[in-house]
């Protein structure tokens, strides 16, 4: 289920996955194939780790980007969670052809 909410959002981000809801920050988000493509892929993540654990990771694995580049916005760039979802929101098949735990392929890259 897509949801509207603009007053959810910091700066430039657009939408996100809260478990089972895709929340955007415009309606015309909503027609945004590769977003919401790209959330979908966080929601299959959440779903395979059981939802907490998901935030959990999600939130260990950036902080400790942060330490290693100093950088919030490039460790929000790399946590495995969104190479993955950055990587595939392009292809529309790609939650098709997923294998379970695909985001650990972008872990260690």
């Amino acid at each position: 289920m897509v949801v509207v909410f603009r007053h959810f959002f910091y700066k430039n981000y657009v939408g996100l996955s809260l478990w089972p809801f895709i929340i955007v920050k415009e309606r015309h988000h909503k027609k945004d194939t590769v977003l919401i493509n790209h959330e979908r892929i966080h929601l299959r993540q959440q779903q395979e780790l059981l939802i907490l654990p998901f935030y959990l990771l999600y939130v260990a694995e950036w902080l400790l980007r942060i330490v290693l580049y100093l950088n919030a916005y490039r460790a929000y760039q790399n946590i495995s969670f969104e190479r993955e979802a950055y990587a595939n929101e392009h292809d529309p098949d790609y939650l098709s052809t997923r294998k379970t735990f695909g985001f650990l392929d972008y872990l260690f890259r």
